[in-house]
Order: C-alpha cells, then sequence, then structure tokens
C-alpha cells in the first residue's frame, strides 16, 4: 500500500458519522490518516415547462458553505475524542461513488457508512455497493455494534481472493487484539432438483486443504494471534451472516468462486452488505492500479 491513508466517505448522516469513528479507532492503533471526503453534485437549472414550475436549486456557494461547516464539526470533535489521528478534509463536486473509487488509488482503506442520506430509507446506499465492488483498496462497510472483545470473522472459500482476506482479516485482529475466526462454508448438495431433498454429506479432506494451508500460513505470520479455523457444511452467505452475530469484523473478498465471474462484487458479499449483524470489509485479491 502506497501510504498509510483512511478515507471516509462523509456526509453528515447517522452511518457516516458511524463511518467516522470506526476509522478514526483504526488510524489510532495504525497511526494513518484520516480524510474526511464530502462530495455533492453541481446543481443546474432547468427551464420550466409552461405548466411545471421550476424546481428550487441551491446555489453552488450555498453547498460549499454547508460541507465546510459539516467538516469543520467532524475534525473538531475528531480532535476531542482521537487526539493522536491526523485528519484533513476535502470537498469535490463529484457523484460520491467515483469520487470514493478515485481516492481509494491512494488510500489504505476506505470507510463507509452501509446508507447516507437518502429519499428511499431503509435501503442499502447505492454508493456503498459501488465503492465495494470498484475500489482499489479494502472497503469497510460500518454495520451494528461490535460486542466488546469479539473475534474478526473472515470468509475463505479458496477463491483467489482468499489469501488477501486472511491477511487483512488478521492484521485488524492483531490490532484489536481478539481472536480470527477462519470460516470455511461448502454448499449442501441437493437432488437432481433444485427442489429436491438436501443431502448430508462432511467436507472431505482433500477439499479442506487448499483452507488449512491457508489457515496454516496465518498461523505462521502471527504467532501470537490465536486462530480458530471452521469448515462447515452450509450455504456460504448463510454461514457467514450467522457468525457476523457475533462478530466485530467481518472480512470477505469481493468475488468469490462461484458461477459468474463477471461480477465486481460476488452475490455473497452484496448479500452480507444487506444482511450481516457487523461491519464488513470487503477485500480485492489485488490492487486494482497493479
Amino acid at each position: 500500500m502506497s501510504q498509510q491513508k483512511i478515507i471516509v466517505g462523509y456526509d453528515g448522516s447517522p452511518d457516516a458519522r458511524a463511518a467516522a469513528t470506526w476509522a478514526l479507532d483504526h488510524a489510532a492503533r495504525t497511526a494513518a490518516t484520516v480524510t474526511f471526503l464530502y462530495a455533492y453534485e453541481e446543481p443546474f437549472w432547468m427551464p420550466a415547462a409552461s405548466m411545471v414550475p421550476t424546481p428550487a436549486v441551491r446555489p453552488p456557494e450555498d453547498l460549499q458553505r454547508t460541507a465546510t461547516t459539516m467538516l469543520a464539526q467532524v475534525t473538531t470533535a475528531a480532535a476531542r475524542t482521537h487526539p493522536t489521528v491526523t485528519t484533513e478534509t476535502r470537498t469535490v463536486i463529484a457523484f460520491a461513488g467515483p469520487a470514493l473509487i478515485a481516492g481509494s488509488a491512494q488510500a489504505e482503506t476506505v470507510v463507509v457508512g452501509s446508507r447516507g442520506h437518502s429519499a428511499v430509507a431503509g435501503l442499502l446506499g447505492s454508493v456503498s455497493v459501488a465503492v465495494s465492488a470498484h475500489a482499489h483498496c479494502p472497503v469497510v462497510v460500518v454495520r451494528g455494534e461490535a460486542p466488546e472483545g469479539a473475534p474478526v470473522v473472515a470468509g475463505a472459500d479458496g477463491s483467489a481472493a482468499s489469501a488477501a482476506v486472511l491477511a487483512f482479516a488478521a492484521g485488524q485482529a492483531a490490532d484489536r487484539r481478539v481472536p480470527l475466526r477462519v470460516l470455511g462454508a461448502w454448499p449442501p448438495v441437493t437432488g437432481l432438483w433444485e427442489t429436491g431433498p438436501v443431502i448430508t454429506r462432511s467436507v472431505t479432506a482433500e477439499e479442506r486443504k487448499p483452507f488449512d494451508d491457508l489457515v496454516g500460513e496465518v498461523r505462521e505470520v502471527h504467532p501470537d494471534l490465536e486462530v480458530v479455523a471452521d469448515a462447515v457444511v452450509e450455504h456460504p452467505a448463510a454461514a457467514l451472516v450467522r457468525a457476523s452475530a457475533s462478530a466485530q469484523l467481518l472480512v470477505v473478498g469481493s468475488r468469490g468462486r462461484g458461477p459468474v465471474r463477471g461480477l465486481l462484487l460476488g452475490s455473497v458479499g452484496q448479500h452480507l452488505l444487506r444482511h450481516s449483524s457487523c461491519t464488513v470489509a470487503v477485500v480485492h485479491e489485488t490492487r486494482q492500479d497493479q
């Protein structure tokens, strides 16, 4: 990673404030700089039709003033709660997703809330999905509240990203001084038809070998870290959601070993961003600018 910088997508919403707290806590442990980035679209005027009123548009200077005030408030609060962390602010005229993706090329981590200010409450923010799929570095989507001393959980499925997932998860667990739980989930086998009964099976030693090898490498790199490895026969999305209930961070790859390799954010990752009980980190196989 080119430098220790954490970028937080900040819009003043409750979820953005939670993302700011997560980033500041992480920076306090790693001596990283936190950049609060606020992106807004420059308004434009549209001529009104004969029977349609012209929409009210806030002038750019008003938006800039609002952004400056909001960012000043978050950095002032950060100086009070995390005095050892260096913070900076940045305002850009752009859509939030592309702005965060562009900034991720020079960042260690991008942190966002699961939802921002939106006209449709209760839906997963499109920004968190887009950034998780396309960023050049790990993306942390902050959700829920972590139980005290809860472990970090990593999903390892044998895909190309698994090594990067475990390396990131192990670093997070070591920084927090909590255990790391590595979860490998193999889907159950059904009959000839999707509606057929599930056939009970166990994970064979041959199937487990790549998983066990990855876990062994983590233990070699982090000999003082408590590492628990579980191999289960269960749909990966269901197993990881269940594990998230007792975790403080769930770490997964941006793509799994599923049949649709072209998806930049796999179906399991998208499911977790919507249903995980804890914060989710999405890790890419390599930095996409390399």
